[in-house]
């Protein structure tokens, strides 16, 4: 897959194109992309990064990081992805100006979009608009009840399964593996502590069953109040697994929620909690 940060990046071709942040390339999107490649033409998504919604003051916790989202955009079988800067200046552009510098300037012929599609300054943009200017406009029909704001949701009140129904996968938290304080090792249980990227959506606190690194994982997300922690993190148990990941980006499928963060009356009552979350975790199916 060709990524372009400038029109001025793209090879010649016809394309048809679908315009959107994409976070979490859920389902509704998948349905675009796939109406995207009927087309025939050459597919192309154009994404913007930072999500527009922080730079016009109602900044959003990211269900994926643009890296991820561009791999989920790859897997999906599109072409080209256009990533725009989104800043003032864009957030400014007129309508009919984006389409004629960035749909027409990339060599899309046709758009794909739901009804309510709305692009440019003030959202004053829509398909009737793309309609005049000469585009074959093709429209969508909207997934019920699935959007990344609902997926946000479901995540916020730890509802892994309802989300990773409406996402088509598992939700995701990703970040670089970092050194922790050394106590999963220390309990027979190492984990890898992930530094998360700011703008991600990390899910309520809580042990929850997943995968990671090709293996599965009993996910801990929280402060670790047992040892009167303060700094949240996301540790990743992978099973029947013990390496150096420090450095490396590792992307956790969060499965089930297993149980609630605790403070046990022995280091011993905690040894066998996480030993029970560990067989759990090994028990679990993936949701999708």
């Amino acid at each position: 897959m060709n990524v372009a940060r400038d029109v001025s990046e793209l090879d010649p071709a016809r394309r048809a194109a679908a315009i959107g942040t994409f976070d979490g390339v859920h389902r509704g999107h998948l349905r675009v992309i796939e109406a995207v490649r009927d087309t025939q033409l050459r597919t192309a998504i154009v994404t913007f990064d930072p999500h527009p919604r922080g730079v016009l003051g109602d900044p959003v916790e990211l269900l994926t990081t643009l890296e991820r989202r561009l791999e989920l955009l790859e897997a999906a079988g599109v072409d080209d992805v256009l990533v725009l800067r989104f800043d003032a200046a864009l957030a400014a552009l007129p309508a009919e100006e984006f389409a004629r510098r960035v749909l027409r300037g990339s060599g899309a012929e046709a758009i794909v979009a739901g009804a309510t599609f709305r692009f440019g300054r003030g959202r004053t943009g829509d398909l009737a608009l793309l309609q005049r200017m000469g585009f074959d406009v093709r429209r969508v029909p909207l997934v019920e009840s699935i959007s990344s704001s609902h997926i946000r949701h479901l995540l916020d009140q730890a509802e892994v399964e309802q989300a990773a129904a409406l996402l088509g996968r598992p939700p995701e938290v990703e970040g670089i593996v970092v050194r922790g304080d050394g106590r999963g090792r220390a309990l027979g249980f190492p984990t890898a502590n992930l530094r998360v990227p700011p703008e991600l959506l990390v899910p309520p606190d809580g042990v929850y069953a997943g995968w990671a690194g090709g293996r599965r994982a009993a996910v801990s997300i929280g402060t670790n109040p047992h040892f009167d922690g303060v700094e949240r993190r996301v540790e990743a148990h992978l099973l029947d697994f013990d390496a150096d990941l420090y450095g490396e980006r590792l992307v956790v499928e969060l499965w089930t929620r297993l149980r609630d963060q605790a403070r046990f009356d022995s280091l011993d009552e905690l040894v066998a909690a996480i030993g029970r979350d560990v067989e759990r975790a090994r028990e679990g199916s993936r949701p999708s």
